[in-house]
């Protein structure tokens, strides 16, 4: 997401200048989309209604499992030579396997699940009033909002290899999350 120009992208980017400027030895984590969003965010829709709603068009994302975002982390964070980390001072843009359309994940939670489930593309407004009657406030929306126009924009479909050249394993899939997750959505 470093080349999307959002308020939040560049929020994000300004505050590691300022770490970067410190002089405070440090890697930067920059996760894509985090896979376990559909549990924290889409299940109670898609135990209701076997559908999530969201704005995100036809956007392929690389979505990421948080257990290898914390797996890069374990590793940037412990791996040493001899005088200092030779992770400090790098950026890593963390990704899984292959870019993936709503769509598709919800093909995939589907067959994971046994039921089908929709992917349900909403307009941004329909998204705003449904976030406003979920009690979320407008700096959430707002920057919700950003994060699905960067996707539809094609930000967030890139893929990169971090967390196979840091882990030595390759990325977990979006069909290995489902089944990992497979009651969430039952």
């Amino acid at each position: 997401m470093e080349s999307a120009t959002t308020p939040y992208a560049r929020q994000h980017r300004e505050a590691e200048k300022i770490i970067d400027e410190s002089g405070i030895q440090f890697p930067f984590l920059r996760p894509n989309d985090f896979m376990q969003n559909f549990v924290n965010f889409y299940t109670p829709t898609i135990k209701t209604n076997n559908a999530f709603y969201i704005p995100g068009g036809d956007a392929k994302v690389s979505f990421v499992d948080v257990r290898d975002v914390a797996a890069v982390a374990a590793k940037v964070l412990t791996e040493h030579d001899e005088s200092e980390s030779r992770h400090f001072g790098k950026a890593y843009n963390i990704t899984g396997p292959k870019p993936l359309s709503y769509y598709q994940a919800a093909e995939i939670l589907s067959n994971t699940a046994g039921k089908k489930i929709n992917y349900v593309n909403i307009p941004e407004a329909d998204a705003r009033r449904g976030m406003r009657a979920m009690g979320m406030n407008e700096s959430f929306i707002n920057t919700a909002l950003e994060l699905f126009d960067n996707y539809r924009k094609g930000y967030a479909s890139r893929v990169s290899d971090a967390v196979e050249s840091i882990t030595g394993n390759k990325p977990i899939s979006f069909a290995q999350f489902a089944m990992d997750y497979a009651g969430a959505f039952r």
